[in-house]
């Protein structure tokens, strides 16, 4: 129960950055980022974990000096495989994206919770460098036994993280169009309890 609610909690919070990033406006940059984890039971006893990181620039103006940084990983839990944990980019152009991606292992059993990832990036107009979060993802139960459902629950948030990279914008419209709809099409309660108390 507290797995699904955390999931749900998670779904709503990358649901709501994708509603921010389609109604965004200004000439400017705007970051999205969406960061995954796979993990993955290793032979040896050990779990290795394959993370990544997708940043979008939704905006209107190329982001310069892009950088990423996601030092959430405690090193007394986990060894850095292949890869780093930080990464750079000259610009991220409007409607591109940007990937990147490193394997972790660790020999630690216990419930791990990670931040998002920071990017820093500069905008021509102002000075100070710019700052955005990735998606955070759900706390990582390491080395524990997973049932088939439990492994299910694992990759349902990540499927609709894909879903939304890709169709993003679009869902956030809908989505808000069908619940205006709902709400104006559903009857309302207080009248359908009395309703069902004449009959009565």
């Amino acid at each position: 129960m507290a797995t699904l609610k955390m999931e749900v909690i998670f779904s709503i919070f990358v649901f709501g950055l994708y509603v921010s990033a389609a109604f965004a406006s200004g000439d400017a940059p705007f970051i999205v980022a969406n960061k995954k984890v796979s993990p993955t039971r290793l032979k040896s006893g050990a779990e290795k974990v394959e993370v990544s990181v997708d940043i979008y620039n939704k905006g209107s103006e190329t982001a310069y000096d892009v950088s990423l940084s996601d030092d959430s990983w405690a090193p007394d839990v986990f060894d850095v495989l292949s890869g780093n944990t930080s990464k750079s980019w000259e610009r991220l152009d409007v409607e591109s994206k940007v990937s990147h991606s490193f394997v972790l292992e660790s020999k630690v059993k216990g419930l791990f919770y990670g931040a998002p990832a920071v990017i820093k990036y500069r905008v021509p107009s102002k000075a100070a460098l710019q700052e955005a979060y990735s998606t955070p993802i759900l706390p990582l139960d390491i080395l524990a036994e997973r049932s088939p459902e439990k492994k299910f629950e694992i990759v349902t948030p990540l499927y609709l993280q894909r879903l939304l990279a890709k169709y993003g914008s679009l869902v956030s419209v809908l989505s808000i169009v069908t619940m205006f709809v709902f709400m104006i099409t559903r009857p309302p309660k207080s009248g359908a309890f009395k309703g069902s108390k004449k009959r009565r």
